[in-house]
């Protein structure tokens, strides 16, 4: 084992597609094992592939590589299969199939050497104004969730990329996106056990890692979110459930701990509530805030050494179990990207009777062009990739809109064509949707918009090639949406 220093307890993001030698050296100097990878990281496959060794060289073989491939709109590398969201994989309900894109997930970042995927969600969505959660949950039912997220996890960690399951405690009950501000779910533990906390509780003893939730739950601690509360690490995880795991933190930098806490007093606040690593990103100078308040910490005592070597030890467990290093994948990615093409097609869900349009009836899609990123998700679909949907209809008008939100249901014309509203977006519509009617209604993304428009509506729970193939199929006749929608979509 290493000695230990404190940088071994940050993972840090970095700057472009390759490793540039200030980078390098700054995470030599500063004794750092662990980075996470985002999408402005990731270039070509061979870019990719440069990338990973030169960081393999640098942080040494007790590397933990990061990312986010959960699936649906959360995927950072999207030449490898993109696999369903969660909740597509709840509609299809079948746990092999979990289990089957969970070991697909695995060997496409196994390939490029990335061996810690934060993924899968243990969420419970069961709170449709949910404004980051949504389809990244299996389910509103706890034990969906549960039964779900675990096959995943065994296909996974089956294939040598260790999971961190997230965001424990639980951040499905929340109205307000912890990137922006600063959620809570007020319920008492009796609450929390029978609902946000029975996935982690069931899977802990299986998942190597969790991620913590910037949440407060004022009923177990008042003060400080999740990420830095004894009474939520060090107590239910910690003491409580006995969990022996690692424990990292959600990012630092938002807003939801930054604006409150800073980068330095929750870097120390982290790991004395009961975490090992710190998600610290930004700046090499806002990293170091982070390091530094962690070496200062251990030097004052305001830290202890022994709390130090239990979150190293974990971390170097954690690596020597799930090694950074490179798989070949070549005979099974074309088979993959076929699974993943299957479970989307699977996940299709039809609604209070939708049925696909005569392809030679006169329609009209409205949609709007095009859907910016939230810096979680990727980009939206494009209002090209929608219009491409009805390339087999003979009798297409489309109508692009700037916001469908604005969208005045007065103004579409009631001429006999079929109005079929197509969206791309990843927020519900709100109070302007009541009015309308449309005869078809395509969600590409958020699934509870089908509880804003009344009518006929197929939900697709996200938007990568599989999905879009699911649904072009289904629309043109060729299959059935045979998926089933939670409790309160149906």
């Amino acid at each position: 084992m290493n000695m230990f220093d404190p940088g071994r307890l940050v993972m840090v993001d970095i700057p472009g597609k390759s490793l540039d030698a200030e980078t390098a050296a700054f995470l030599r100097a500063q004794k750092i094992r662990s980075v996470c990878l985002f999408r402005k990281n990731i270039g070509s496959e061979t870019e990719v592939r440069a990338l990973m060794r030169d960081l393999i060289d640098v942080l040494g073989p007790e590397a933990l590589i990061g990312i986010d491939q959960e699936g649906g709109a959360v995927v950072r590398v999207t030449f490898l299969p993109q696999p369903p969201s969660a909740m597509a994989l709840g509609a299809g309900g079948d746990a092999d199939r979990a289990e089957a894109v969970g070991a697909a997930v695995a060997r496409g970042l196994k390939s490029l050497g990335i061996n810690w995927n934060f993924a899968p969600v243990l969420d419970v969505n069961n709170n449709p104004a949910n404004p980051v959660i949504g389809e990244r949950s299996f389910s509103n039912d706890p034990a969906e969730v549960t039964r779900l997220a675990a096959a995943w996890m065994r296909g996974s960690l089956r294939e040598g990329v260790a999971c961190c399951v997230k965001h424990f405690p639980g951040h499905g009950d929340t109205h307000v996106d912890s990137h922006h501000a600063l959620p809570t779910v007020d319920k008492t533990r009796a609450e929390l056990d029978a609902l946000e906390l029975a996935p982690f509780k069931a899977l802990a003893g299986q998942a190597p890692a969790m991620m913590t939730a910037h949440i407060v739950y004022p009923q177990i601690d008042p003060d400080r979110p999740a990420t830095l509360s004894p009474q939520v690490l060090g107590g239910i995880l910690r003491r409580d459930w006995g969990y022996d795991g690692v424990v990292i933190t959600d990012a630092l930098m938002m807003k939801a701990v930054a604006e409150r806490f800073g980068y330095a007093r929750s870097a120390v606040m982290a790991i004395a509530a009961g975490a090992d690593m710190v998600l610290a990103q930004g700046s090499p100078a806002e990293q170091l805030v982070a390091i530094n308040a962690l070496r200062d910490a251990f030097a004052n005592g305001q830290l202890t050494q022994a709390q130090g070597d239990a979150a190293n030890a974990r971390l170097d467990r954690l690596a020597a179990a799930y090694p950074a290093c490179f798989a070949d994948d070549t005979a099974a990615r074309a088979a993959d990207h076929a699974l993943v093409a299957e479970a989307w097609a699977a996940g299709l869900t039809a609604l209070r009777g939708a049925t696909p349009p005569a392809l030679k009836a006169p329609i009209r899609v409205i949609v709007q062009g095009d859907v910016p990123t939230d810096m979680v998700s990727e980009a939206g679909p494009t209002g090209r990739q929608a219009v491409a949907l009805f390339e087999a209809f003979t009798d297409a008008q489309i109508q692009m809109v700037d916001d469908i939100a604005q969208l005045d249901w007065r103004q579409v014309p009631q001429d006999g064509r079929v109005n079929v509203l197509v969206s791309t977006r990843r927020a519900r519509y709100g109070q302007a949707a009541a009015t309308w009617r449309p005869d078809l209604h395509l969600a590409l993304w958020n699934p509870y918009q089908a509880l804003d428009v009344a009518g006929p509506t197929v939900l697709t729970w996200g938007f990568a090639p599989g999905a879009l193939a699911g649904l072009k199929a289904w629309l043109e006749g060729k299959t059935q949406a045979t998926g089933r929608a939670p409790q309160g979509l149906q």
